[in-house]
């Protein structure tokens, strides 16, 4: 019987998968195996926390060790008496032990340590299904000591009854994490799924209105979330008191799901403030357990608010209609785009004219705020000494469409793209150096889908082969630096050793508490640069933080975070200065 239900709920949840949008995930097959056998088996994840990753990491790995017990138990029952290996018997009883230990501590956590990253969960839940998993232990323990074929029928009795309200809970996840682990991205971690505007009308997909509109990865995500809270642990959003949980978005998908509903998303399962406090920093997806891509759900909803509705908040208009109009969110003229690099003899590639080794892609942030363009003017001095053939766009370089895209409107950021394709391949340019780690991503991992193809490198990487090859040498005296990753270049595309690597001949680098792939946003992703933030600003939690280092610098390697940091430093009132990596090594080369 307790069969029976599991596989009546495994057909409807089969079916909601098998009823969703085709997803597309790049991989290929041994990095799909090397991710199962990291992050299922090993537990990679939820070991970066010690204590709660051992106490899951026991549980899991007893019930992997103790599942053939079901078949012995089995055969006892059916009269065939107890088989069990005594050497088997003695492993099973050492994880069983350890079985329990996990769900004492996982009861030590819930109910005394009580962290807020459960805030939302559905804690009664876990609590019977704590206290399941340790009748299940408790029972083959008593059957492997006292013995007794009573003994055996109560074990399997309580497993039958796990089983049953397993595919009703959300412990659901033992069984389809590891699909969604599977379903992941394996690499362009950045990469969002583009729309199709040239299928008929019934396949037109604009984003996720309602469940029908879900792709299969995001039906799995639903699915597979464990409730644990440390998406919104990382997330910078609710660490700043905003309304966004990464893991109150996939419940509400989740509630969506299993309800059958046709209303609307948002506004239903999402309160509509969530999807727009997103700054898409990935914190969420690098943080979870099972591989969930909360991005692609929100920037998903944003699709469908924005273009079907027309429903997005007002302070982004502008950005939208400046990048559509005049191909960058200024709004400035595209005359101007190249203005900083006339004295410094840069080469502004025109039509016809043969490609160099390097187009250095400027981005809109270099070329038209003045406190970000200082990093590109000492990107160019740096490869015009190390005698590298570069050139830039200038006026032919549009917005690469990155803030659009984030924003929702897949419209303007596909114009955009179909645009910069074309003159790139038009020029002929096969590589690319971008300052600009939103450019850098956009650029790697996006424009393949539009016909560009490119080896992309940021601007930081570049240097610091440079460096290596001896065409730069620093002299150091920088002081100490304190460096923060950019979230679309550490997280996103693991781009870490290469900044720092230069910062170790120019300065004397003091890390932040949050760095790396655990770095702490700035703010300015998810097309947030042209918003207004409500309550406690993310940029200046972050600078409070850089200050408390006591460095004497704040490095960084993104136009968007120069801005966004320097303004956080000022609102904190520390005595820090804010420069690029680029700024830094052109000083110390000087």
């Amino acid at each position: 019987m307790c069969g029976g239900i599991f596989a009546r709920r495994a057909w409807f949840l089969a079916r909601l998968v098998r009823d969703a949008r085709p997803s597309d995930r790049p991989g290929r097959e041994a990095e799909r195996v090397a991710a199962e056998a990291e992050i299922v088996l090993g537990q990679r994840k939820l070991l970066q926390r010690l204590v709660p990753g051992l106490m899951h990491a026991f549980i899991f790995w007893g019930f992997i060790v103790l599942f053939p017990t079901i078949v012995l138990a089995a055969i006892d029952v059916a009269g065939g008496g107890d088989h069990t290996p005594g050497w088997y018997r003695d492993l099973g009883d050492a994880f069983a032990v350890l079985v329990l230990l996990g769900v004492a501590t996982a009861l030590v956590i819930r109910k005394v340590v009580r962290p807020e990253r459960f805030a939302g969960s559905h804690l009664g839940e876990a609590d019977f299904i704590l206290a399941l998993i340790a009748a299940v232990v408790v029972t083959l323990l008593l059957w492997h000591h006292v013995g007794g074929a009573a003994l055996a029928w109560t074990h399997l009795i309580v497993i039958g009854v796990f089983l049953a309200y397993l595919p009703y809970s959300k412990h659901l996840h033992i069984g389809v994490a590891p699909v969604n682990v599977w379903m992941a991205r394996t690499r362009a971690r950045g990469r969002l799924e583009p729309l199709r505007f040239d299928l008929p009308d019934d396949e037109l997909r604009f984003g996720v209105a309602t469940i029908a509109d879900l792709t299969r990865k995001e039906v799995v995500d639903a699915f597979s979330c464990t409730e644990c809270g440390r998406c919104q642990d990382a997330c910078p959003a609710y660490a700043t008191g905003k309304v966004l949980s990464p893991k109150l978005v996939i419940m509400g998908v989740r509630d969506q799901l299993f309800a059958r509903s046709t209303e609307p998303i948002v506004g239903t399962g999402v309160p509509e403030e969530m999807i727009w406090d997103c700054v898409t920093c990935g914190a969420c997806v690098e943080a979870c357990p099972v591989s969930i891509e909360h991005i692609d759900h929100i920037v998903d909803l944003r699709r469908s608010r924005l273009m079907v509705d027309a429903a997005f908040p007002a302070e982004a208009e502008p950005m939208l209609r400046d990048v559509e109009r005049a191909s960058n969110p200024w709004g400035k003229p595209q005359t101007e785009r190249a203005a900083w690099a006339a004295e410094l003899g840069v080469r502004v590639l025109e039509p016809g004219d043969p490609a160099p080794e390097y187009l250095y892609w400027v981005g809109c942030a270099a070329s038209f705020d003045e406190r970000a363009r200082k990093s590109a003017e000492s990107t160019a001095k740096l490869l015009q000494k190390a005698g590298v053939d570069f050139a830039i766009l200038g006026p032919r370089e549009g917005c690469t469409g990155d803030p659009a895209r984030r924003m929702g409107n897949e419209y303007v950021f596909q114009a955009q793209a179909e645009q910069n394709v074309a003159t790139l391949n038009g020029q002929g340019v096969t590589k690319i150096v971008a300052s600009c780690p939103h450019c850098f991503n956009t650029l790697a991992h996006e424009y393949g889908d539009f016909g560009g193809s490119y080896e992309v490198l940021h601007h930081t990487e570049l240097l610091a082969q440079l460096v290596d090859d001896g065409r730069l040498v620093p002299s150091g005296g920088a002081g100490s630096v304190t460096y923060h990753d950019s979230c679309y270049l550490a997280r996103h595309n693991d781009v870490r050793v290469e900044p720092r690597k230069l910062l170790n001949v120019i300065g004397q680098p003091v890390e932040m508490k949050r760095s790396g792939k655990k770095t702490f946003c700035c703010g300015a992703g998810g097309a947030h640069m042209w918003m207004e933030e409500r309550g406690s600003q993310i940029n200046v939690e972050r600078a409070r933080e850089a200050a408390e280092t006591g460095a004497e610098t704040l490095a960084v390697a993104c136009p968007f975070c120069t801005v966004m940091l320097d303004d956080g430093v000022r609102e904190v009132g520390a005595e820090l200065r804010v420069a690029d990596v680029s700024t830094l090594l052109a000083e110390a080369i000087e």
